[in-house]
C-alpha cells in the first residue's frame, strides 16, 4: 500500500516503513505527526487506486518524526564580468526526517 501527499508545495510517495525527509516544523522528535493532504492512495493487494478531487476523504497518513535534518549545501555565486563585482552566499535547507507508521484509507 502506498500513498501520494502535498506537503508544502512538494508531492511525495509513502509507503509503511519508509523515511522520507518534508519541510521543518515546529514539533518534537518522537511525536506523531499526521498529513490529511493525501492526493491518491493505491492498494496493492486488491490494485485498487482511489484518486482525490482534489484529495481522498477520510485518507490521513500518521508518521514519526525522527529527528530535525539539513539539506546539502548550495552555493550561489553572482558575477558581473568587467566590474569587479562578486558575491558568494550559501543557504541549507532545514528538514524534518519522518518514517511512515500507517496509511489509513477509509
Amino acid at each position: 500500500m502506498y500513498a501520494i501527499f502535498k506537503d508544502g508545495g512538494h508531492q511525495y510517495k509513502a509507503e509503511v516503513g519508509r523515511e522520507l525527509y518534508v519541510d521543518v516544523r515546529e514539533i518534537e522528535p518522537g511525536t506523531d505527526l499526521v498529513l490529511e493532504n493525501i492526493l491518491a492512495v493505491s492498494d496493492s493487494e486488491n490494485e485498487i487506486l482511489k484518486i482525490g478531487q482534489p484529495y481522498v476523504e477520510g485518507a490521513k497518513i500518521v508518521a514519526e518524526v525522527l529527528c530535525k535534518a539539513k539539506g546539502p549545501k548550495l552555493v550561489i555565486r553572482w558575477f558581473r564580468r568587467r566590474k569587479n563585482s562578486k558575491k558568494k552566499t550559501g543557504h541549507r535547507q532545514t528538514y524534518i526526517k519522518i518514517k511512515v507508521k500507517e496509511i489509513i484509507a477509509d
